[in-house]
């Protein structure tokens, strides 16, 4: 399956913040400059540089243009709780490790809902970050019911939420838990680091307009190489 444009042209600006080459303040093209440059619509232009702003990578400022931010290399955790959001959570190339249909009951994840015969879909993930150092390992259930298809998906770039809005499932809620928890052997091998270590773990629940699960889902994640914040602007200012 192709990689979507937006995608493409969004992941290319990312791994340039990421690494450096485009620094904080750096002037980013403009939607109609990215149209040009890449023969893509406007729709597809204004999405690219939508969801790098939403992802903490860059400012966008009215007449100005749009801007590297200070904090780049910080993810927002806002992103992580926000069930309409169309791009990834932490930002950064996936690896698949395994995906499968499975019983609810042998879900690497709580599932609140589900009967534990219930078929899942049941995708992990490592994900790596600019340098190509893996930062997190993501492991996401779904309902079969709700996603027959979901993995014959492009699993690499699959962002479930997104999934979600493309086939019309109204995912209406989130929430985050924030848990401390020590590192197996599995997992830390999986991250190059020590077993037994302390690490952050963020695990999201979602629901449809009709109070059924929709995905349970976990990151765990290396604090030594991924900050997290929250930030939610309230007042606006002349440039927003």
């Amino acid at each position: 399956m192709a990689t979507p444009a937006y995608l493409r042209i969004r992941t290319e600006l990312e791994q340039r913040i990421r690494s450096g080459a485009l620094p904080p303040g750096t002037r980013l093209p403009t939607e109609a400059e990215l149209q040009q440059q890449h023969s893509v619509s406007r729709a597809t232009a204004q999405r690219v540089l939508s969801e790098l702003a939403q992802a903490g990578l860059v400012e966008r400022h009215r007449r100005r243009g749009t801007f590297v931010a200070e904090g780049a290399r910080q993810e927002n955790l806002l992103r992580v709780v926000n069930p309409a959001l169309q791009g990834p959570e932490i930002p950064g190339r996936h690896a698949v490790e395994s995906a499968a249909v499975i019983p609810a009951h042998d879900a690497d994840v709580e599932l609140p809902g589900v009967p534990d015969d219930a078929p899942v879909n049941q995708l992990r993930r490592l994900k790596f970050d600019e340098d190509d150092n893996p930062i997190a390992v993501e492991l996401s259930a779904v309902p079969f019911s709700l996603a027959p298809r979901m993995l014959d998906e492009d699993l690499a770039h699959l962002t479930v939420h997104d999934y979600f809005a493309r086939n019309d499932i109204p995912a209406a809620k989130s929430r985050v838990y924030i848990d401390p928890v020590l590192l197996d052997e599995t997992t830390a091998a999986r991250l190059h680091l020590a077993a037994g270590g302390a690490v952050i773990r963020l695990r999201r629940l979602t629901w449809l307009t009709d109070g059924k699960l929709a995905e349970a889902m976990w990151h765990i994640i290396r604090p030594d190489l991924v900050e997290f914040f929250i930030e939610q602007t309230v007042l606006s200012t002349p440039d927003s």
